[in-house]
């Protein structure tokens, strides 16, 4: 069980690292192409909402090739992330990206997506080896955002990083705020499912990272939806079956200070006509002040929270063995 948290706990290091990298001089783009799965993937997702604020387009594919029409038209920089470097999808389309003339620059610790850089003579960085993908979310999504710089598609973030990287630090220690916090709401969502709601562009990007934690390290059902889209539609399907999903489900809201004035309004009536049918069993307020600082406030929380309701159910955070065995059937395939 310790060896999760022991690489949890390394993310304030992991983003100092990044910050202490040469970002590579790549040109100048202002629309980027992220291409990457599972936990490499929402490295492009994360960069993405901090390059939003530099008027850069991230666009993120996941899945194979070929690459999206608008990009052979566009030519954005296409990044692909994949922490082994033997990512299946990201292997197929980087290929092809490739093949269409398009610029590639990678982040991996190495295996084919490695070697395809060095024989092609991409720009990319290579980030350290030896952790479960997931876990290596602060180099991945570090390594991404050098890369955007590099292009300059943003501005330098090294003081974001250092603030970052701090937060980091902070909130894993076992005797702090957060740690309790985790706790709390690990304690709420064991033997549910959790839904993970997120009310705008930061918040709703780590909704998604909170999911697929659950998954990997607890080995349990989740979902995440982002407001006000969940409203249009969601939110009617609490009506029909309240006595199974009121014992069975459990909702945690995740906020940020950019999400639309109109969003906090909606969080309180939507727990209002859903209380009945669903408990809402907490919220987490984003920290910090730069972009990168506050996806990191609440990606520590969620982190912890699958960490320990692993922990709570008895189950080894590390190991994804059906991964693995789908992963073994498609090589035989």
């Amino acid at each position: 069980m310790s060896e999760m948290l022991d690489q949890i706990q390394t993310l304030g290091d992991q983003l100092r690292w990044t910050a202490e990298q040469e970002a590579p001089h790549i040109g100048t783009f202002s629309e980027v192409l992220f291409v990457g799965m599972g936990g490499s993937g929402i490295a492009g997702d994360y960069a993405g909402v901090i390059a939003a604020e530099s008027a850069t387009r991230v666009a993120v594919h996941k899945g194979y090739g070929p690459i999206p029409s608008w990009a052979i038209r566009q030519r954005p920089l296409l990044i692909a992330g994949s922490y082994s470097g033997n990512t299946e999808e990201t292997l197929d389309i980087v290929t092809s990206a490739w093949e269409s003339g398009l610029q590639v620059a990678t982040v991996t610790t190495g295996g084919q997506l490695g070697e395809l850089t060095r024989q092609h003579g991409w720009r990319g960085m290579t980030v350290p080896p030896g952790m479960q993908p997931r876990a290596a979310v602060g180099y991945m999504v570090g390594a991404v955002v050098r890369l955007l710089e590099g292009s300059n598609s943003i501005g330098d973030q090294r003081l974001a990083f250092l603030e970052a990287a701090k937060l980091a630090d902070e909130m894993t220690s076992q005797d702090g705020p957060a740690w309790d916090q985790a706790a709390g709401l690990a304690e709420a969502i064991e033997g549910r499912i959790p839904i993970i709601y997120g009310g705008g562009p930061l918040s709703g990007v780590v909704a998604q990272r909170w999911k697929t934690q659950v998954n990997e390290n607890a080995k349990v059902p989740a979902w995440f939806s982002v407001l006000p889209e969940l409203d249009h539609n969601e939110i009617t399907g609490w009506e029909t079956v309240p006595e199974l999903t009121k014992e069975h489900l459990a909702v945690v809201v995740l906020r940020d200070r950019t999400d639309h004035d109109r969003v906090s309004k909606r969080i309180e009536y939507t727990r209002e006509l859903t209380r009945d049918a669903v408990p809402w069993v907490g919220e987490v307020a984003a920290t910090g002040s730069s972009m990168l600082a506050r996806l990191v406030s609440l990606t520590v929380v969620g982190d912890l929270v699958s960490y320990l309701l692993a922990d709570r159910l008895g189950v080894d955070p590390v190991p994804v063995a059906t991964i693995e065995k789908l992963k073994e059937l498609l090589a035989k395939d």
